[in-house]
């Protein structure tokens, strides 16, 4: 035992005089942690920021100007009024994700093609193929604009004339007789009601807001979790702390290959201690290095970034069995790597593909069903759902214990094939 703590201690005092190791393994996590954290949200109370949208207004009417002031009132955009070309330039350059351009007579046109369907103004909307997701959005939020404005107009005295239009156009067309009835009556309703508001002069007074269609309901927007609001830089801090302490794996298994190629592990073999205290004293140490630097991510996300934990002891669990599971991968690369060159291009391409299909990058319910399936037998996956589920989740113990689970039964996996490669080249 005297042998085993010696063994630990020496490990755990090279690598605090490591200063480089420290800075990668700890303040490397914690900037990237950040910017990923505000990248997806940031904390609750961090407001989302606009979408830029870019307009070319040609239509000067009395509707066009109505839309353009919707757009503009609307909290989830930011309206840049600019040219054509401006607005060309801006998306081609990468600088604008989406530009809407409202043509000349858009509004009058709009309002004549509201019932009939036929001879639709045409929008053009310039964006960025890159965003696609944004012009779906944009697209939305312009035709409630439109609907909206075109329905008022329509329904106030001034739509008259074109209802009359439209009366003539249907008693013109091809349409069946049981068509043209039923239309028909409802334009000549339509007709009634614009000229009894311009015989009565029927202006909407200040405030009022005029007829025509709107989406007809409201949302009432409630976040649900059973533990603090959530925290974009809890599920970043998991997954930046998960990532750079399974490189502090990979470099430990690294320092066990070049010690053996220098004839270190030779020597140290000599001495009256065994190679399982040796082994297990590697595996402890990386243990309390990985648990020490996770906890200290965390406290510096817990003091800066607000991040909550739900349970300090579901949280100590999972980071300590997680620490195990690293450590004792360090020692199956170190088992069966060749060269330290080799060993850390295989471990490198290795400890990226966990850290990926664990959700560390991006979060793992944005995959596709059958990947967040295949990704159930990766070690990662666990490590990082567990983070989330003691943080902002707000799960508990209960939600702790199946990642702890899972890596407790990883680390042992690893630790064991690692111990058995390495009794078996001894003996050979």
């Amino acid at each position: 035992m005297t042998a085993l703590i010696a063994l630990v201690r020496k490990d755990l005092i090279l690598y605090l005089n490591d200063k480089r190791a420290l800075m990668l393994h700890l303040l490397m996590p914690i900037i990237l942690a950040a910017f990923f954290g505000s990248l997806f949200g940031g904390a609750a109370e961090t407001r989302t920021s606009k979408i830029e949208v870019g307009l070319v207004m040609l239509d000067q009417s009395d509707n066009g100007k109505k839309i353009a002031a919707g757009l503009k009132a609307d909290d989830s955009l930011k309206i840049l009024e600019l040219t054509d070309a401006e607005a060309q330039a801006r998306v081609r350059e990468g600088k604008l994700a989406v530009a809407v351009m409202i043509p000349q007579g858009f509004g009058e046109q709009a309002g004549n093609a509201l019932f009939g369907g036929r001879d639709k103004p045409r929008l053009a909307l310039y964006y960025d193929p890159s965003q696609s997701t944004m012009l779906a959005m944009v697209k939305g939020l312009l035709t409630q604009q439109v609907m909206q404005v075109t329905s008022a107009a329509m329904m106030s005295s001034a739509g008259g004339p074109n209802t009359e239009k439209q009366l003539a156009e249907l008693r013109a067309s091809n349409a069946s007789a049981n068509d043209k009835a039923q239309v028909g009556e409802f334009l000549v309703s339509l007709k009634k009601f614009q000229d009894q508001r311009a015989a009565n002069a029927a202006q909407p007074a200040a405030g009022e807001v005029p007829v025509g269609m709107s989406v007809p309901y409201t949302t009432q927007d409630q976040a649900l979790s059973s533990g603090p609001k959530y925290n974009a830089y809890a599920h970043s801090f998991a997954g930046m702390g998960v990532q750079f302490i399974l490189f502090m794996g990979v470099d430990m298994g690294i320092g066990i290959l070049l010690a053996r190629s220098l004839g270190i592990w030779n020597r140290l073999l000599a001495a009256p201690v065994s190679l399982t205290t040796v082994l297990a004293a590697r595996v402890l140490s990386g243990a309390l290095i990985a648990l020490g630097l996770m906890c200290a991510m965390f406290l510096c996300a817990m003091l800066i970034f607000k991040v909550e934990i739900g349970s300090v002891v579901g949280f100590v669990g999972i980071a300590l069995c997680f620490s195990l599971m690293t450590a004792a991968f360090g020692l199956l690369i170190a088992a069966f790597g060749k060269t330290p060159e080799a060993a850390r291009g295989i471990a490198v391409f290795a400890t990226l593909i966990l850290v990926m299909l664990g959700g560390a990058w991006v979060p793992s319910f944005l995959f596709p069903e059958w990947v967040q399936t295949a990704t159930l037998v990766v070690p990662t996956r666990w490590a990082i759902d567990g983070f989330d589920a003691v943080t902002w989740r707000g799960l508990g113990l209960a939600g702790a214990l199946a990642p702890m689970a899972v890596q407790a039964g990883f680390a042992l996996v690893f630790g064991g094939v690692a111990i058995w490669k390495f009794q078996r080249d001894q003996r050979a």
